[in-house]
């Protein structure tokens, strides 16, 4: 089927056309976020493993998310975005029963972990495939003149899961183990097979002739590594924000998460039309400068209260990062690489959370964890520094044109 749009084009019927579908976004991210707060203290507690190891292997999620954005691009562009949908869901599930095999298998830690790291590479093929598929097929259901308000939702449905999902994590944990958590994101995963399969193809200009995937990916890397940079603050908070609060004796961890993510969804609602009435360079560049702001306040905290003030302000800068630069990379790619694109675009967040655990993890090996979100900031602020360079060589080429 060919790409069709929403015939009532008001806000609201657009906006809840585009939830049908961000839908699969959440429920993906939903399923991270179930283990987003507990793994770092089940590595580091119940397995013996220092704080670095339990980086890297949460990091390694991210290894096979990276491979396929390029592979789940493709998909999108060729055969519409249901397809990449389907099997990230697939994914999804087989991350539960692998899950609930490392709680099972505990007791033998060495093997619990072998198979934990192939449940990040699970988890991170899942998302890999789920990535920008669902604000693709959004896009083919609304149109293209709705883009910011689909990565917007898209932005708010994965925010959103990952300030649920913490905490439900955390209480199953606490009550019943991890493996309960392998068993709910096991049933989740086949909700969202069930309700992708039973869910209406669409598909773009399939038949127009795009650039290669590689080509496409050069043309967004300066967005890109921009996103790579602000992200940094976002994956040390959702990373090490447990093993943060445990140093400082701090209570109430993973309420610094869902203050973070809530600020983040309260950003995007109240500023979602900004980017298209002031620009993405312009929004971005102010959102990266509040996210700087906001891990300096964390980093200086001196009681849980303090850090929590940090934590919205960050949710609330990078809030709109993401949208902001990711409508300018969009631009610059013809109409039928706009899944590569997304796609491409969407590689650099991964790469961003997949350096955070061995890097952060690497300077609270060796300097302290109190230096984490100082190390953090200064990439943000670096991320700062190369959107303003972007901004100015974007306006010094608008204006030779």
């Amino acid at each position: 089927m060919q790409a069709e749009t929403v015939a009532d084009t008001s806000s609201s019927k657009v906006g809840v056309h585009i939830a049908s579908y961000v839908a699969f976004t959440f429920l993906g991210y939903f399923t991270i976020g179930l283990a987003l707060g507990v793994l770092p203290v089940f590595i580091h507690q119940q397995l013996g493993y220092n704080a670095m190891i339990a980086g890297i292997v949460i990091s390694l999620q991210y290894v096979t998310t990276f491979l396929f954005r390029g592979y789940a691009g493709n998909i999108v562009d060729k055969k519409g975005p249901k397809p990449a949908v389907v099997l990230g869901m697939i994914g999804f599930t087989l991350s539960g029963v692998l899950l609930f095999a490392v709680y099972a298998l505990r007791a033998h830690t060495t093997l619990s972990l072998i198979i934990l790291i192939i449940t990040r590479l699970m988890t991170g093929f899942g998302e890999g495939l789920i990535g920008a598929s669902p604000i693709n097929w959004a896009i083919l259901a609304v149109g293209d003149k709705n883009t910011a308000k689909a990565i917007s939702y898209n932005g708010i449905a994965s925010y959103g899961a990952l300030a649920a999902g913490a905490p439900i994590g955390i209480l199953l944990h606490n009550g019943y183990g991890i493996g309960s958590i392998g068993i709910l994101i096991f049933f989740i995963g086949i909700a969202g097979f069930i309700y992708a399969k039973n869910k209406t193809p669409l598909k773009g200009n399939a038949g127009i002739p795009g650039e290669s995937f590689l080509k496409v990916l050069k043309a967004v890397s300066p967005y890109g590594i921009c996103l790579t940079l602000s992200g940094l603050g976002f994956g040390t908070i959702s990373t090490f924000i447990t093993l943060y609060y445990t140093y400082l004796h701090w209570q109430s961890a993973v309420l610094c998460l869902s203050v973070f993510s809530s600020m983040f969804i309260v950003g995007r609602i109240l500023f979602a039309n900004s980017i298209d009435k002031y620009g993405g360079m312009k929004i971005a560049i102010c959102c990266i400068a509040l996210e700087t702001i906001g891990l300096l306040i964390i980093w200086l905290a001196y009681m849980p209260h303090v850090a929590l003030i940090g934590a919205g302000v960050t949710g609330l800068g990078f809030s709109l990062v993401f949208p902001a630069l990711g409508v300018e990379a969009v631009k610059i790619v013809p109409s039928s690489n706009k899944g590569a694109a997304l796609g491409g675009y969407g590689l650099f967040l991964d790469i961003s959370l997949g350096l955070t655990g061995p890097l952060v993890g690497a300077v609270a090996s060796h300097f302290g964890m109190t230096y984490i979100f100082l190390f953090s900031m200064l990439m943000v602020f670096t991320g700062l520094v190369l959107a303003l360079i972007i901004n100015t060589r974007k306006k010094q080429i608008e204006v030779s044109v």
